[in-house]
């Protein structure tokens, strides 16, 4: 094998790779086009520390809760299961038993 045939070979191989990481990047889209069409919902009350998904009012950003199960701090689910799991309000309704 001589060096033009490795360097074709290197040049393929980073053509095919940048194409599955293009790809990947499509389905990660997908999934934020599933929170457009309605599929999820923001559920409160069940969240672990650390592990919501945007901020409250006391907090300034995602991952950044302080303690478990706060009222306030919510990740989104599918529709219909945030009323299903203990503890778990829909953020619209959270809001309104302030």
């Amino acid at each position: 094998m001589n060096n033009s045939d490795t360097l074709a070979r290197a040049a393929i191989s980073a053509v095919v790779a940048m194409g599955l990481a293009a790809a990947g990047g499509l389905a990660m889209a997908g999934g934020q086009a599933q929170t457009a069409k309605g599929d999820l919902e923001k559920c409160a009350g069940i969240v672990k520390a650390g592990k919501n998904d945007c901020a409250t009012s006391t907090n300034s950003c995602a991952a950044s809760s302080t303690k478990d199960g706060d009222k306030e701090a919510w990740i989104f689910v599918p529709k219909g299961t945030c009323e299903k799991i203990v503890g778990g309000q829909l953020l619209a309704d959270a809001k309104k038993k302030k």
